[in-house]
């Protein structure tokens, strides 16, 4: 079923994306570890802050807890954009180069045309509908901004949703699909062809 193919396409592309993001998770995490281990440069800082507020310790340790978190802050911001800007290369450059990422090359199914162009768009679409504006949703969270964040994150459910439903439609074609011109389809496999044997005397 077509359909189905396509679920399990997008199931397999979607975990290289979630391995990708767990990788980033734990670079992020060990970063972080390094920032508020980073002893040395801590009391350094302490230290100078110490000096410098004129004996008001508790604002000091104040900014300096403030300027730890703001880094921390810094290096999730840092791992979403690298995991959407990633996500979008790898969308891209499977479909300009082959017609297909690896899911849909596992199941047998070819976007056309493969035109770069028309694969930038369409992956720029399935980037937002699958990763990016959750990932705006995920840096605002981290912000503070709750209540932004939560509209964020329905757009990107709405979004997803948009891009998904019309798959089952008879066209067949999602969002990324109408903005981008193109279309999947299956592709068949070449069986080989028999070549006479020619007797030579």
């Amino acid at each position: 079923m077509p359909k189905l193919r396509r679920a399990v396409a997008w199931s397999v592309d979607f975990a290289l994306v979630v391995a990708l993001a767990s990788a980033l998770a734990v670079l992020t995490f060990h970063r972080i570890s390094a920032l508020v281990t980073d002893v040395p440069e801590l009391a350094a800082r302490g230290g100078f802050d110490l000096l410098t507020s004129r004996g008001d310790m508790l604002d000091a340790s104040q900014d300096l807890g403030l300027r730890l978190w703001d880094k921390s802050v810094l290096y999730v911001e840092q791992a979403f954009g690298l995991l959407v800007l990633t996500v979008f290369l790898y969308q891209w450059a499977c479909l300009a180069l082959a017609g297909r990422t690896v899911g849909k090359a596992l199941v047998g199914l070819k976007v056309t045309p493969s035109l770069p162009r028309r694969a930038a768009r369409r992956a720029a679409v399935t980037t937002a509908a699958d990763v990016a504006v959750y990932a705006v949703a995920c840096v605002l969270l981290v912000e503070g901004r709750i209540v932004l964040s939560v509209l964020v994150w329905a757009v990107a459910v709405v979004l997803f949703l948009l891009n998904a439903l019309p798959v089952l439609s008879p066209g067949r074609r999602s969002l990324a699909d109408q903005v981008a011109g193109t279309a999947v389809s299956g592709v068949g496999l070449s069986r080989p062809v028999a070549t006479p044997l020619v007797r030579t005397s």
